[in-house]
This record gives C-alpha cells, sequence and structure tokens, in this order.
C-alpha cells in the first residue's frame, strides 16, 4: 500500500459521522444484560476480546485494526482501546463497535479525554496520586454531574490510571471490575495483545521501519503469548514494560510483556479513521 496524505475529511463527511452517532447513541444500553456480568468471578464468560487500532506517523489514510480473543474461553465481550459514554458527543469508538456488533463492550482509555468539565488540572493528578494499590478508582464526574466513567489503578506498580467508560450492555461497575481482572500489566492483556499485532501488521505490510529498543527481545516474546487472560496482578516488579517502537498516533503504550493465551487473531488493514 502506497502512504498517502489526506487533509481533514470534508465538512458534509463529518456532518455524517456525527448524525450516524447520535443515531447510534440512542441505542446504547449502559446496564448488565449478561448473567456474568453479575457474578463477582464471572462465572460463565469464557472468551475476551481486546479491540486496538494504530496508525503510521505521517499517514493519514493507512491503519490497521486488530481483535485478539484471549481464554478467560464463545467471545461474549469486548475491550477496546478508546473510549465509551465518555466521549464529546457521549458516544465513543466503544459504544460504536457495541451497537455494530450487538456484544457488551468496554472502553480502555490510556488518556483522560477532557470532556465535560473533566480536566487533566493538579486536582485530577492529586486523585491519581491517592490510588494506592491495582484495584483503586476514582469517579469520573462532568460538570453536569453525570459519572461519564471511571479511573483505574490497574497494576499495583503502574503509575498511570486507566480510563474505564461504559460502552454497550454492560453496567460501569462490572466494566471496572472486567478490565481489572483482565490486567497482568497496566493494559489489559486482550488490549495489549491486539496493539503488538496491528504494530506488527503495519510494519510488516507498510515496511516501516522498527527502531531496536532495550526491550525488544522481551516483546517479541510476549508476540508468543502462554498462559489465560490473568485475572490477577503481576509478580514482576514492574507492570510498565514496553513494546517495540509502534508507529501510532498516541504516545507510548507502558505495557508489559506478559502473555495469555491466544485463541484467535483477527487483523485487517486498511481501517477507516476511528471516529472518536
Amino acid at each position: 500500500m502506497a502512504r498517502e496524505a489526506a487533509g481533514r475529511p470534508p465538512e458534509e463527511t463529518l456532518l455524517l459521522w456525527k448524525r450516524e452517532q447520535a443515531q447510534l447513541k440512542a441505542r446504547v444500553v449502559d446496564r448488565d444484560t449478561e448473567a456474568w456480568q453479575r457474578d463477582p468471578a464471572f462465572s460463565g464468560l469464557q472468551r475476551v476480546g481486546g479491540v486496538d487500532v494504530s496508525f503510521v506517523k505521517g499517514d493519514s489514510v493507512n491503519a490497521c485494526a486488530s481483535l485478539v480473543v484471549l481464554s478467560y474461553p464463545e467471545l461474549e465481550v469486548l475491550l477496546v482501546d478508546g473510549n465509551g459514554v465518555l466521549h464529546h458527543r457521549g458516544f465513543g469508538v466503544a459504544c460504536h463497535l457495541g451497537i455494530l456488533t450487538d456484544l457488551p463492550c468496554v472502553g480502555v482509555a490510556k488518556k483522560l479525554l477532557q470532556v465535560d468539565g473533566l480536566e487533566n488540572n493538579a486536582l485530577h493528578k492529586e486523585k491519581i496520586r491517592l490510588l494506592r494499590a491495582g484495584g483503586d478508582t476514582f469517579p469520573l464526574m462532568g460538570g453536569s454531574g453525570t459519572i461519564l466513567g471511571m479511573a483505574l489503578k490497574s497494576h499495583d506498580h503502574s503509575t498511570k490510571p486507566l480510563y474505564v467508560s461504559v460502552g454497550h450492555k454492560v453496567s460501569l461497575e462490572a466494566a471496572v471490575r472486567l478490565t481489572r481482572g483482565c490486567c497482568k500489566f497496566r493494559i489489559p492483556e486482550p488490549v495489549r495483545q491486539a496493539d503488538i499485532r496491528s504494530r506488527d501488521y503495519i510494519r510488516r505490510t507498510l515496511g516501516v521501519p522498527r527502531a531496536p529498543t532495550p526491550g525488544q527481545e522481551r516483546s517479541q516474546k510476549a508476540q508468543n503469548p502462554r498462559g489465560v487472560c490473568p485475572k490477577g496482578g503481576s509478580e514482576e516488579a514492574t507492570g510498565e514494560g514496553r513494546p517495540p517502537e509502534g508507529h501510532s498516533t498516541q504516545e507510548s503504550r507502558d505495557k508489559g510483556t506478559g502473555g495469555a493465551k491466544l485463541d484467535a487473531t483477527k487483523t485487517g488493514c486498511p481501517a477507516s479513521p476511528v471516529r472518536q
């Protein structure tokens, strides 16, 4: 595929996307709909899918979307690298994917999307500092008085929280518990593995060079995962290892190099830019 440069989409296209978001938003379900969601140990849940989109710096046309399914062991829920109702129009990529697949979806973002008065200011940073152990949280209440999501310390040794929000057909409480239960490192393992594979696909398909890093050997091992979708913290001293240098519009992903049993991988490229 040739790399192309493209500017901002035409205004008509943006308006069409906004209308589509508004229509689909009315179909979002923000309560638990499956029996396993109400069980403290998620009894009955068999497989968890992770979704990630990787981009190429300087290329606004080509992207790679990756779905990785890990044993928890039938695909019943998706963890999406992005936001759900924590969004400018209350309908992020996790909501969109949930509506289109009719699967429970959870938005798991690595940065705070500053909407409805939410700000990454001194008060927010102080709340992060007070998160002591993996599993600690605080609510993300917007200026409207609505709780849009939760900040979650997903790992004992992580210094940055994850921002969890409802995508579709799941409560916020269950979304937070599930996210925490899939974290061996900072990032939930299904999303972490999807990210590794989408970056690798871009490197192999588009010929984008990968800069060597000190953690490269460890990261390559992560691409031959073993074990199961973890349900607790890691025994390692740190959970913030890094994968090989990818090419994404986001900053470093702060991931570890642990493994999980891989049941299926679906990688597609190119993909349309995420309407986030």
